[in-house]
């Protein structure tokens, strides 16, 4: 699982669907599945993550899996070791996959290529980030009971975003209609050649007009203080407050894939308000893991009885 862009939109539906009965799986008392009992998950971060590492390690142990972390600030990257040899040491502990978080575009392909175990791409540069795009989509399905014909505004710096790169693709796969927003500088024209029928605009009034479902996404602090444009400058023109909320379809869903920066790019009464999905994106973040570390590292097929539907209709 490297990226959204290789896959078909019967695959994204398959993947969808089988992170629903482990959806309902988290609103059970003891969330403890044997499935993987037996097998481990490296989990290797070589950025900074708290939500995704989180979530990926808590789905293996909802597995039955065993983790082994390996994180940058504590690891021999620090020494001068190469990502390849930190990899192929991590492999001589064989574990049965790895889940891999890179800051360089490309990387978990890199990693791909060399070993012989699934890997699973948790972010890379400002490439992918698939299983944030499968969450993502999962939640937007839930509330609107639909993908297609979706009007999707994406909101904030686009340019570096990984998480809008996976969500361009996904929601372009399954048709819906998207509008990219955002200052000059992080909205180039390229950017409408990442899909079909993108639409670009720097103006947040016309990218919320008739939008059914907003994403926010997070605007790096470091970004903000480029010289062409201060925080005040972003909050006045790009902000999601209540009153700009209310230009877009009545009951539109907000999204943003954390850690959220309050007062920046969304106001706290957005954020925390009755059209926020925020949380539910990290629960449906653990179905959507849990269902691909199943399929992948479990060696599923895609017709094999389905561990949480079974213990859900046990425990009913």
């Amino acid at each position: 699982m490297l990226g959204i862009e290789t896959l078909s939109s019967e695959q994204i539906a398959f993947i969808l669907d089988q992170s629903k009965p482990f959806q309902e799986f988290q609103r059970h008392p003891l969330k403890k599945l044997a499935t993987l009992r037996g097998k481990t998950v490296a989990v290797a971060f070589f950025e900074p993550s708290t939500r995704t590492r989180i979530s990926f390690t808590t789905a293996a142990s909802r597995l039955g899996a065993d983790t082994m972390a390996l994180q940058a600030e504590s690891s021999s990257l620090k020494k001068g070791e190469s990502l390849i040899d930190t990899v192929r040491t991590l492999e001589a502990m064989r574990p049965d996959g790895i889940v891999i978080r890179h800051s360089s575009s490309g990387a978990p392909e890199f990693v791909a290529e060399r070993l012989e175990i699934p890997v699973l791409n948790a972010g890379d540069g400002t490439h992918e980030h698939p299983t944030q795009a499968l969450l993502d989509a999962l939640t937007i399905r839930d509330r609107k009971g639909k993908l297609e014909g979706l009007n999707v505004t994406i909101l904030g710096d686009i340019l570096h975003s990984r998480v809008a790169r996976s969500n361009i693709n996904l929601l372009s796969k399954m048709g819906a209609r998207v509008t990219l927003c955002g200052p000059a500088m992080w909205l180039p024209r390229d950017l409408a050649f990442l899909a079909p029928n993108l639409r670009l605009t720097h103006r947040i009034e016309e990218a919320l007009e008739g939008a059914e479902v907003v994403m926010v996404l997070r605007v790096q602090t470091e970004r903000i203080h480029e010289p062409s444009l201060a925080p005040d400058e972003y909050i006045a023109g790009y902000q999601l407050t209540p009153a700009r909320l209310q230009l877009a379809r009545p009951g539109a869903l907000v999204l943003h894939p954390g850690p959220i920066v309050r007062g920046l790019e969304i106001d706290s009464a957005v954020a925390d308000g009755p059209q926020s999905g925020v949380l539910e994106q990290v629960t449906n973040g653990l179905a959507v893991r849990m269902a691909l570390l199943y399929h992948l590292i479990g060696g599923a097929s895609a017709d094999a009885p389905h561990p949480a539907k079974d213990r859900t209709n046990a425990s009913d």
